[in-house]
C-alpha cells in the first residue's frame, strides 16, 4: 500500500480490469454476492474472492452477511463519484462513439443510476432546466443550493428539502457525468429527487442493468414542467 501518495494505492486498486469490471457493477447501489460479481468480472470464484478482499481492505467496498451468503456493495456515494469522474476522462467524446454503440449502450447514456442518484442526458438536461426555472443553483466549484423557487418545487414534487439538510449526508452535489461530461444533481437532494421520480412512475428501472427507462408519463411529465424531451 502507498502511503506517501494515498490516490496511487486507489489507483492501483481500480486499474486492475477485474476488479474494474466489479466496481462498475456495482455503481448501481445494489449489493451482489462474491459469486455474481465473478461472473460479471469473468474471473474464477477465487479470484474474485481475492479481488474482492483487496477492494474491502482499499475502503472501496464493504461485505455484509445474510444467511450463507455474503453480499458486496460500494462502499459510499464518494466512491461512485470518483468512478463516474475517472470516467468522463477515460472515454471517448460521444460523437467519435456514437455510431458504434449498441441499444443498451443508448440506454445507458440516456438515463442511468449513479449509486443513488439519477445521470445521464437526462438527469444532465434536468440539472440545467432547474437551474433555469430558478429551483436550484450552482454553489461554489462542487455543489448546488435551492433557487428561489427550489423549496415550493420540490415540496411539490412530494420532497421535503428540510429533512433532507438535517442528514449526514451532503446536500447537493454536482457530480461530473461520464458521458455527458457535464454534472448532474448527486447527495442527498439527487437521492431524493431519483427516488421519487421512481415512486412517481417518471422513470423505471430496466431488467439485468442500471440503465434506466423514460415511462410514458415521465416523457409528458419532463416536457410540461420543464421542456424536456426524453
Amino acid at each position: 500500500m502507498n502511503t506517501t501518495y494515498p490516490i496511487a494505492a486507489v489507483g492501483e486498486l481500480i486499474g486492475e480490469p477485474a476488479r474494474a469490471a466489479i466496481l462498475i457493477a456495482l455503481l448501481d447501489g445494489k449489493a451482489r454476492t462474491a459469486g455474481e460479481l465473478a461472473l460479471t468480472a469473468d474471473v474464477s470464484a477465487q479470484s474474485a474472492s481475492a479481488h474482492l478482499s483487496k477492494l474491502v481492505d482499499g475502503g472501496l467496498l464493504t461485505a455484509s452477511r445474510t444467511g450463507r451468503h455474503r453480499y458486496y456493495a460500494m462502499a459510499g456515494p464518494d466512491v461512485a463519484h470518483a468512478l463516474e469522474a475517472l470516467g468522463s476522462i477515460s472515454t471517448l467524446p460521444r460523437a467519435r462513439i456514437a455510431a458504434a454503440r449498441t441499444r443498451a449502450a443508448d440506454d445507458m447514456y440516456t438515463a442511468r443510476s449513479c449509486y443513488d442518484h439519477l445521470a445521464g442526458r437526462i438527469a444532465v438536461e434536468l440539472s440545467v432546466a432547474l437551474q433555469t426555472c430558478g429551483v436550484i443553483r450552482r454553489s461554489g466549484q462542487r455543489d448546488y443550493e435551492l433557487g428561489r423557487v427550489g423549496h415550493a418545487w420540490f415540496a411539490n414534487l412530494g420532497i421535503d428539502v428540510d429533512s433532507l439538510r438535517r442528514s449526514h449526508r451532503i446536500f447537493a452535489r454536482q457530480c461530473l457525468d461520464w458521458t455527458e461530461r457535464r454534472p448532474h444533481i448527486a447527495g442527498a437532494l439527487g437521492a431524493a429527487l431519483c427516488s421519487r421520480l421512481l415512486a412517481l412512475g417518471w422513470i423505471a428501472c430496466r431488467r439485468d442493468s442500471r440503465a434506466l427507462r423514460i415511462t410514458p408519463r415521465g416523457a409528458r411529465e419532463f416536457h410540461s414542467r420543464l421542456g424536456l424531451i426524453a
